[in-house]
């Protein structure tokens, strides 16, 4: 059944909430600002047992951050944001469940799977989390690096979407068209999902209230996980709260 699944995203080494097309070096369009660390949430989301959610270092100057938080809660959360071959193990020894790799994937645009085999050495399919994050394009969607604003000339396809399902554990997928906006899911793309992902997989983007959370559960007939960010009161939002989510994935059950 469809869950929610919480999220630390940090971006100069503060937890934020950001509005995701509009990230780039020189800052992002905000939407919030914690006064609480990163470990306050971890220890939140430990408490109350939300099982598989992500810390995503958006940018540099962030890894304190993420270290606080893969200690607070040791094996309970994902970590993603410019991960690779030669820190992935830090992560993983740093308490992360998972590690979610992106952009290393990538050179030039074109998908390398010889940097995929190189990662799974490290990581092993089963803690390693691909990040398909896409941008909407007149072809379908295509997987997006950099933060988003690099589009590659990788479809989110039905053929790719098992080809690399059978390389990692789960998938994480923000629609980052969408991401921050809390102007409503990208139902299209978590019908796609559903339909075709044998793995377990989260969709980010858009959400924005706990309708939003039948929603997924509905297109994705249970199959589709979702994060809540910026709508969420704990980050200042007013379209849910955290009891109401927790609620919903005790009926889950």
């Amino acid at each position: 059944m469809t869950l929610f699944r919480p999220c630390i995203d940090l971006h100069q080494g503060q937890v934020k909430q950001i509005v995701g097309g509009s990230l780039n070096d020189d800052g992002a369009d905000t939407n919030f600002v914690s006064s609480h660390d990163a470990a306050h949430y971890a220890a939140l989301y430990h408490t109350h047992q939300l099982q598989g959610g992500h810390v995503i270092a958006l940018g540099p100057g962030n890894k304190e951050q993420a270290l606080k938080a893969l200690k607070t809660w040791p094996g309970g959360l994902q970590f993603g944001g410019g991960v690779n071959d030669s820190n992935a193990r830090e992560f993983l020894d740093a308490g992360a469940s998972h590690v979610i790799v992106t952009s290393y994937l990538f050179d030039g645009g074109q998908f390398s799977w010889e940097k995929l085999e190189a990662i799974k050495a490290i990581t092993g399919t089963e803690r390693l989390i691909l990040d398909l994050s896409c941008r909407r394009t007149e072809g379908g969607w295509h997987i997006a690096t950099d933060r988003w604003q690099t589009v590659t000339a990788t479809a989110l396809t039905p053929a790719n979407l098992k080809k690399l399902s059978q390389h990692c554990a789960e998938f994480l997928i923000h629609a980052a068209d969408v991401e921050g906006l809390q102007g409503g899911i990208d139902e299209e793309l978590v019908s796609l999902l559903g339909e075709h992902c044998d793995i377990p997989v989260t969709y980010a983007g858009g959400a924005r209230s706990l309708d939003d959370l039948k929603r997924v559960c509905e297109l994705s007939n249970g199959k589709v996980d979702l994060t809540i960010g910026s709508a969420l009161d704990i980050f200042g939002g007013s379209g849910v709260t955290l009891a109401e989510c927790i609620e919903w994935n005790r009926q889950q059950g």
